[in-house]
């Protein structure tokens, strides 16, 4: 059976001060399963996740959500 992770994450906190990526690349199996993503504002900018990172909510959540004003990089304002 296939494996097919979403294509858009967003991350509960900033990663290098990034908060959107998009998936570039998985591999790994069982409990070593991992996906590279890349910072949508710089996708030079690579991360690679365990996937059981990406199953805690408390950490990622799927798809590109929007970032609540009090949650945002306070040098964005």
């Amino acid at each position: 059976m296939a494996w097919h992770p979403a294509q858009a994450w967003t991350s509960q906190a900033p990663v290098a001060g990034y908060r959107h990526f998009s998936l570039i690349t998985q591999g790994g199996r069982g409990t070593e399963r991992w996906v590279e993503l890349a910072a949508v504002l710089a996708p030079s900018h690579r991360e690679r996740v365990l996937w059981s990172d990406l199953n805690n909510r408390s950490l990622w959540i799927s798809g590109w959500q929007s970032i609540p004003q009090d949650d945002a990089d306070p040098s964005d304002q």
